[in-house]
């Protein structure tokens, strides 16, 4: 939601501190580990109880990463490397997380609730994989209810009402797969109706291939038949 609705305005809003920010030196990649870094951090304060610290944490983590993108593109450097190495960094700290409340949950109560930040991972890895496998085929997948941005703010919450934790995991779960849903309608939809073009451009392609195939026999066998013509003996 946040991608498709807000992202490109606050780019903009945020274009003057890239340039701040380039200014003194700072890349994009250096703000991407920082935010890693944080991802650390914030992990192992939430794990072993301290939300609150967790929440500042989580804070930190998120604002390199909103900054990163407006540092690489003041400074020109935008490149595949650097979204591949944000999209990488994007994976880890939501692993880092997730993670970090799971061994919060194990400590407080031992049982089967801890499955539950792991069954929010994976939803966000399986919608994470949607929109790069559909963006690889040339497809759209960006958009649905609970996008990246929104789980960070969603866990925020968590962590600052702690009593809530678990029935705002629930929610992050709920809506996560709903995500994916969406995803997979929009790509499926996009794939269906690019499947006939993509049929008709194999057959001319094909058509095509026998035309050139056709034609170079052809002129093979124009030359086998002037050399013979060129050979024989005059009568």
């Amino acid at each position: 939601m946040f991608d498709g609705r807000f992202r490109a305005n606050a780019e903009r809003q945020l274009k003057p501190v890239g340039q701040q920010l380039k200014r003194t030196g700072i890349t994009a990649d250096h703000l991407t580990l920082i935010g890693v870094l944080m991802a650390v951090a914030a992990a192992v304060a939430i794990g072993n109880g301290a939300l609150r610290a967790g929440l500042v944490l989580l804070v930190l983590t998120a604002l390199p990463d909103v900054l990163d993108g407006a540092v690489a593109k003041a400074s020109g450097m935008a490149s595949t490397r650097g979204a591949f190495f944000d999209s990488v960094a994007d994976r880890f700290t939501d692993a880092l997380l997730l993670g970090g409340v799971a061994w919060h949950l194990a400590t407080i109560d031992p049982g089967r609730i801890v499955v539950l930040p792991m069954a929010v991972l994976g939803a966000s890895m399986l919608i994470s994989y949607e929109r790069a496998k559909a963006e690889s085929l040339g497809f759209d997948a960006k958009g649905g209810l609970m996008e990246r941005a929104e789980r960070l703010v969603a866990l925020g919450f968590g962590l600052l009402f702690n009593q809530f934790l678990v029935a705002i995991l629930w929610v992050m779960l709920v809506l996560t797969l709903i995500t994916a849903a969406q995803r997979f309608v929009k790509v499926w939809k996009q794939a269906t109706a690019a499947t006939p073009v993509l049929a008709n451009r194999a057959t001319m392609r094909t058509r095509v291939r026998t035309r050139q195939a056709d034609r170079r026999v052809a002129r093979s066998t124009t030359r086998q038949v002037r050399r013979r013509t060129q050979l024989r003996p005059p009568r």
